[in-house]
């Protein structure tokens, strides 16, 4: 059985077994995550994603990808020129099983990108105003200290 998953705004034709390098998820070795925007399994397609699929995986490795040089110079009366290196963070992630239906039951953590969890953790309503308690003691603190 194979599914095609998208992730990290790339689509990956999997089966069990298969290992991937995906864009860096908010994932620890050894943890079981499990994918939930599936395109297709098998023959069924989905409108666009297939309700109630999942791909489940375990992560190996936070890797670094290969370094990409990106080299600028400038021609003519511009004796100038600019070398910059990249090296892509990626997750490797082994495919463990590909479910067809009960995603929902399976009680796995969903696999997140580690930019969606920044946006999921600043978007809670607890989590703003609980720091901003914790800062204004310290500022009070301080702020009597220097009246002293």
């Amino acid at each position: 059985m194979f599914a095609v998953l998208k992730t990290g705004g790339k689509q990956y034709k999997v089966q069990a077994g298969d290992v991937l390098r995906v864009e860096k998820l908010d994932a620890v070795a050894g943890e079981k995550i499990q994918f939930n925007d599936i395109l297709m399994v098998d023959t069924t397609v989905g409108a666009p994603l297939v309700a109630g699929a999942a791909v489940q995986a375990e992560v190996i490795d936070q890797i670094k990808g290969e370094k990409v040089i990106h080299y600028v110079k400038r021609r003519r009366k511009h004796s100038s020129q600019r070398t910059k290196g990249h090296r892509q963070h990626l997750t490797l992630v082994r495919v463990t099983e590909v479910l067809a239906t009960g995603a929902d039951k399976t009680g796995v953590k969903a696999a997140t990108g580690t930019a969606a969890a920044r946006v999921a953790a600043h978007e809670a309503p607890g989590a703003a105003k609980a720091t901003e308690k914790a800062e204004k003691p310290k500022r009070a603190a301080k702020a009597a200290a220097a009246q002293e």
